[in-house]
């Protein structure tokens, strides 16, 4: 019997031969040699049919084209092909499906694939092409670009499927399912389903719906969809569980947890079959409401354990927090109680000696005992209803930590609420600031010798006791020449920040947002840029931005045409800037490698704070935080907002052309006053961004050093939490010179900037044009050295260095020198 089997499968082979050679009668021998042997039948009930699937496919080429990719010797092949009307290449007056291999046989259509568990599905399935030629056009300035189906660079024009071709493929669907009772419903499928990396075909204008309507492949019960997404809006599915999901249904991804490429192909998939509507990769609450209702209808005995699994996983969308005003704000008794009794009703703020104020907003209470430091308060016997109490604390408080107690408030079970504003500066008598003498000299000395100009703030246990300026505001004139009578620097001159902008700007506003629970930084970055893909950047974090690990270079000159990524990253236009960085400006190391100081990595966060906010970085900072703190000379694009020239200190002499030896598109050639000096920030961000573009004063950097040591907040606003600035100044593990963000003292690692005295806890940043900030709350001190030391010609340096500033080469402009000499002059006088 087996050489009987043997014989029959090759009978088409034998068949072909004999129409060729005209061997009829070989035939014949064959067929009477298997029929001559004895052959029963018992059929066995351990078996299936070999078709499992039913596969769709678009030939993205016309007719013609088609037919000689799938028929000529060398190409690829298919069950069928299914041509549209009004193709010329097409010369049949009627539509016909056309087949091109028998179903018994082995199409090549499917390539390297996986669905439900079984791979290479070109042994399993049957292939249907459908003539359909969508118009795809790639960005090839994109720099290592993979050349993935859904890659952002990619860009696919999708047209609608001829009817009359659906009617066709319906008809022959039908036929096919009847023949092959093996392929279910979740088992009709497209090629982008079976290899989502590689294929987007059929496409998201492919009919699957109709199709489901006449009884060929899944699709999801509406209500049932509509019980899950209300549940994946309030609890969103974590990504493990999502991929976990689509693996149950048939795709062949790897549960990594992380929102990779293989991922965004995977969804995107899914979303082109079952969501054409909203195709974007990304894991939303209307994609996860989709898989799970086609899990429940098609593989219910999954579904309690992903719901089971969701259960103990699930996390509650975040909500936003409050952060009201005030450093304390309770109602007492505390209502939120420890089974600690000594832990309850009690606090602890911050102020200074003889300051300080509390306020009582009495509820419905007769009278409390409120205790400072021990020491109880004198408050009216008797308190009235919805009356507010305000008494100053200034016979009991003490620098620093200052304790609260609440008690005995009656009649039992009745409420006060107890505020204390945070501590404001004072300006300390002129006459304390002969201390700070050997400052004040070399900083002349400086000037003498021809350093620009500088304004040097010191703060020191919520007192102002240094505020001098020194030398000159603008020196020079358009051109370059000298003015005969230069400009006098003011105590309220404003300074170009630089990178003083990261830290005062962007780090202030992503505090606040992590304190109000609207940025968590230890998600993805592509939670809050869903278009931030590719390259590895769907495992990039938050943090790695602020630790600057992400892997980008120190910069990217998107302001000229001659930069190092070449003339495709050349942008003078905020939209093609936001563009290029998002989804092209490659990596230069891996990610954690090693931190490198980098810009890129502040205009990503800049933009983060953007689409997060709803509003223009420099709208937000302005309207958001420094308004609220009473500060109206801190701000981006200062010169569009009523300033003048004559209120800014000068920075470079010939606008960014170093002297007359750098040539750019748009370069500026005049002194800049009152503009961005950094040429990415003017130029390719109109002024705003998170790296530079922050002008201020000594006087409101004052307020927001002091809002720092404060914890959080100024007066009676706050800011954000005290947990928070923990977070973002504490040493990055690895590398104590980093905060998130800011830059740290450590232990002497970073002199030239904190000096020699800085305790660990210091911290800070510099700027480009001449800008140096130093927190220490070790000593409740703080450091603001605000100069103009690139107001200067271009020099010659000596040993071969190359052309500098001729203001850097001064102590003045080094910064640690002065930074040294201040904490002396505090230290020593203690």
């Amino acid at each position: 019997m087996q050489h009987c089997v043997k014989y029959q499968l090759k009978w088409r082979t034998i068949l072909a031969s004999s129409r060729r050679i005209g061997f009829i009668s070989l035939l014949t021998i064959f067929v009477v040699s298997c029929t001559a042997l004895p052959l029963s039948h018992m059929q066995s009930k351990n078996y299936s049919q070999r078709i499992k699937f039913l596969v769709m496919h678009y030939t993205a080429i016309d007719y013609q084209k088609s037919v000689t990719a799938l028929v000529d010797e060398g190409g690829l092949s298919s069950h069928y092909l299914i041509p549209e009307r009004n193709d010329p290449s097409y010369q049949d007056s009627q539509l016909k499906v056309i087949q091109l291999v028998d179903e018994s046989s082995r199409a090549w259509h499917a390539g390297e694939s996986y669905w439900q568990g079984r791979e290479d599905l070109n042994d399993q399935s049957i292939g249907i092409e459908i003539v359909n030629v969508p118009v795809c056009m790639r960005d090839n300035t994109a720099v290592d670009l993979k050349k993935r189906e859904n890659d952002p660079s990619r860009l696919c024009i999708f047209p609608d499927y001829d009817p009359k071709q659906i009617e066709l493929l319906i008809t022959l669907s039908k036929d096919i399912l009847a023949r092959n009772p093996d392929i279910s419903p979740t088992a009709v499928i497209g090629h982008s389903d079976i290899a989502p990396t590689r294929k987007n075909d059929p496409g998201p204008r492919f009919p699957w719906y109709q199709l489901y309507q006449e009884g060929i492949g899944a699709w999801y019960d509406n209500d049932t969809l509509g019980t899950y997404w209300e549940m994946f809006n309030a609890y969103p599915p974590s990504i493990s569980l999502m991929q976990h999901a689509l693996g149950i249904y048939g795709y062949g991804i790897v549960e990594t947890g992380i929102a990779d490429s293989a991922t965004l192909d995977t969804l995107s998939a899914f979303q082109m079959h079952f969501l054409p509507w909203s195709v974007n990769g990304k894991l939303d609450s209307q994609t996860a409401g989709v898989l799970f209702a086609l899990i429940d209808k098609y593989f219910p005995q999954h579904i309690d354990a992903l719901l089971t699994r969701y259960e103990e996983e699930k996390q509650p969308v975040p909500q936003t927090t409050n952060l009201g005003y005030y450093q304390v704000n309770e109602v007492y008794p505390n209502t939120d109680r420890s089974t600690r009794e000594w832990v309850n009703d009690r606090n602890i703020f911050k102020s200074y000696a003889n300051e300080g104020e509390i306020i009582v907003d009495n509820l419905d209470a007769q009278s409390a005992d409120i205790y400072v430091n021990g020491e109880k308060l004198n408050i009216d016997n008797t308190l009235q209803p919805y009356q507010r109490y305000s008494y100053s604390l200034a016979r009991r408080t003490k620098n620093g930590e200052n304790t609260l107690r609440v008690e005995n408030v009656l009649p039992e079970g009745n409420t006060i609420r107890v505020m204390i504003p945070f501590p404001t500066l004072k300006i300390e008598e002129a006459a304390k600031s002969q201390k700070f003498a050997k400052v004040d000299k070399l900083i002349n000395s400086d000037i003498d010798a021809g350093f620009p100009g500088a304004v040097l703030l010191v703060l020191k246990d919520g007192k102002v006791i240094k505020r001098s300026a020194y030398g000159y505001a603008r020196k020079f004139a358009d051109g370059g020449q000298a003015l005969q009578h230069p400009i006098k620097m003011q105590t309220t001159q404003l300074f170009d920040l630089a990178s003083n902008t990261k830290m005062f700007a962007t780090n202030f506003a992503l505090m606040k947002l992590v304190s109000e629970v609207k940025i968590d930084v230890t998600r993805p970055i592509n939670d809050y840029l869903p278009e931030y893909q590719g390259q590895g950047r769907e495992g990039r974090l938050v943090r790695d931005l602020l630790t600057h690990t992400a892997g980008y270079s120190p910069q990217v000159r998107f302001f000229t045409k001659d930069n190092e990524l070449g003339p495709q990253f050349f942008s003078q236009n905020k939209k093609q800037t936001e563009h290029l960085l998002l989804s092209r400006v490659p990596f230069e190391i891996g990610r954690k490698t090693k931190a490198i100081y980098s810009d890129t990595d502040y205009m990503l966060l800049s933009l983060l704070i953007e689409r997060v906010t709803h509003e223009p970085l420099d709208l937000y900072v302005e309207q958001q935080i420094y308004h609220p703190l009473g500060l109206s000379n801190t701000l981006f694009n200062p010169l569009q907002k009523g300033f003048t020239k004559s209120q800014f200190a000068a920075t470079e002499i010939m606008g960014n052309t170093r002297g007359g030896t750098v040539d750019f598109e748009n370069v500026r050639t005049y002194v800049l006053q009152g503009e961005v000096h950094d040429e990415k920030a003017f130029h390719s961000f109109g002024g705003v961004t998170g790296h530079a573009g922050l002008f201020s004063t000594v006087n409101d950097l004052a307020v927001l050093s002091q809002t720092l040591l404060n914890g959080g907040g100024y007066a009676k606003t706050k800011v954000f939490e005290p947990a928070v600035l923990d977070e973002f100044v504490k040493p990055e593990e690895g590398n104590g010179s980093f905060g998130l963000g800011w830059r740290r003292a450590g232990h002497g690692e970073r002199k030239w900037h904190f000096g020699p005295y800085a305790s660990p806890y210091a911290y800070g940043h510099t700027g480009w044009t001449g800008t140096v900030t130093v927190i220490d709350p070790e000593y409740d001190l703080a450091i603001i050295l605000l100069t103009n030391a690139r107001h200067s010609e271009i020099v010659e340096q000596e040993d071969d260095k190359g052309p500098e500033f001729r203001g850097k080469l001064f102590e003045t402009g080094k910064y640690g020198s002065i930074i040294s000499l201040v904490y002396e002059a505090v230290l020593d006088n203690q």
